[in-house]
């Protein structure tokens, strides 16, 4: 009798707190490591080899922790972690970032190229691209991950940043800026990076209606974009985040070489196509997967190769006080008139996850596709949902094909709601914001709400 009596009261006491917490659950995916990031808030995590060890690179959202490696409070920044041994990650150096709170500080976004990869630079040294808050973009040495170096700060006095992209084998980067003459919050500045340390300009670019001196309603803003490189030479740019999505596919030479005025002729000169998602749905990743065979067309006249992009919305509300964020297949083949194919959706009774707390729905996808997963598998966090893994080998008929949502913690914030009194009610849930998938097909996973990374492996 007391077994049962306890048993109840620990129910009661899950069921009734605003602080409960939760266990892991899992399918077709198990944990392999966790690092806690010294419990700061994380947005975007990157893996590269450098020098015969795999080192994560993690953005952070604003905030203010101690650093037990330098015994000092510090800004949240960019977290640097060994995990050669996935099973055993270890916390290398953090570099500051931006002082403020959430999106107002810290140094959400990463990217590193090896000075072997670029055109011009020390062939011998790595470097690492960041924003700082949403001040400006820099540029940092960390051929000794556990030694950051800051080396230049490419531009600042910017009004905001997100997610950026560095072409490793050009150098041409694409920075989402704040430009104080453009209409929207963020628009792309192309920057030649080829020699890290003497950025070169190239251009500003935007939708038609961000520029300076434009009139009328102002389209959305722009999220982050992929590129396929010089060999692909196409672009896929996100706009929206959660509502007024669009997907712009833009030629990558045109753009980088066409005329730097931003005038609505010259803005819209690069773009090869554009598909527009209604007002409920974003557009955070554009992810290209390029020349699938899809085998039901296989006998086709076309022989059954599709050009698919996998779109993904970002979540921003607690609790599904707005409308689902999920993905959206969009079949580019014919790049002129992109047309959605599928859509993939979490659902919410699989798990309670509008009651559960914090947000629930997509948020992006891994842009990393090594060769086991490719073509065949795309990774999406999903927030409260953890990480979804969906086949899209049939990108006609997407299927979930495993998922891992983590266990919170002691350190897990609480993410909070009004109710319809105007009172807060606060729950701990995982936030599962961005996450990334390394050549060797391990998948790292980051929590917005302090959990710190986990790393994963795929059941395939």
């Amino acid at each position: 009798m007391r077994t049962g009596f306890f048993a109840a009261v620990a129910a009661l006491t899950v069921t009734t707190s605003a602080w409960a917490q939760h266990g892991s659950s899992a399918s077709n995916m198990s944990l392999l490591g966790h690092q806690d990031l010294q419990a700061r808030s994380a947005y975007q995590p990157l893996v590269r080899e450098n020098r015969g060890r795999w080192i994560a690179y993690v953005g952070h959202h604003g905030g203010k922790t101690m650093n037990p490696l330098t015994g000092h409070d510090e800004d949240s920044g960019t977290s640097i972690i060994d995990v050669t041994d996935p099973r055993k990650p270890r916390y290398l150096a953090h570099i500051p970032g931006e002082p403020g709170q959430a999106e107002s500080g810290g140094a959400q976004m990463v990217r590193v190229c090896n000075g072997s990869e670029l055109p011009k630079g020390d062939k011998s040294k790595v470097y690492l691209l960041r924003n700082f808050g949403n001040q400006a973009h820099e540029m940092w040495d960390v051929t000794t991950p556990e030694k950051p170096v800051r080396l230049a700060v490419i531009i600042d006095k910017l009004k905001d940043t997100h997610k950026s992209w560095w072409e490793c084998d050009s150098g041409i980067a694409y920075l989402v800026s704040g430009l104080g003459d453009w209409r929207t919050r963020r628009m792309t500045q192309v920057f030649d990076l080829s020699d890290p340390v003497h950025p070169r300009f190239i251009r500003n670019f935007g939708l038609v209606g961000q520029q300076p001196g434009a009139t009328g309603p102002t389209p959305t803003e722009l999220h982050g974009l992929v590129s396929t490189g010089p060999k692909g030479n196409r672009l896929y740019f996100g706009y929206g985040t959660n509502k007024s999505g669009v997907l712009q596919i833009v030629d990558r030479e045109k753009l980088i070489n066409g005329p730097a005025e931003p005038t609505p002729a010259n803005l819209l000169a690069p773009q090869v196509g554009r598909f527009d998602l209604n007002a409920n749905n974003g557009a955070h990743t554009a992810l290209p997967v390029l020349g699938m065979q899809v085998p039901e067309f296989a006998k086709d006249k076309d022989g059954g190769k599709r050009d698919i992009v996998v779109v993904v919305d970002e979540s921003l509300a607690n609790e599904c006080t707005e409308p689902r964020q999920m993905v959206w297949i969009v079949d580019a083949t014919d790049e002129k008139t992109p047309v959605s194919i599928a859509t993939l959706n979490v659902p919410e009774a699989s798990g309670n996850f509008c009651s559960r707390g914090g947000r629930f729905g997509s948020h992006s996808s891994n842009e990393n596709q090594p060769p086991m997963y490719a073509k065949k598998y795309v990774f999406v966090a999903w927030f409260n949902a953890g990480v979804r893994a969906i086949d899209i080998s049939d990108p006609y008929h997407p299927r979930e094909a495993g998922y891992y949502i983590p266990a919170t913690t002691d350190k897990t914030d609480k993410r909070c709601v009004k109710d319809a009194s105007g009172n807060e009610r606060c729950k701990i849930a995982i936030q599962t914001n961005n996450l990334e998938v390394d050549d060797r097909g391990y998948i790292y996973a980051v929590d917005r709400a302090n959990t710190g990374m986990h790393i994963l492996e795929f059941k395939r």
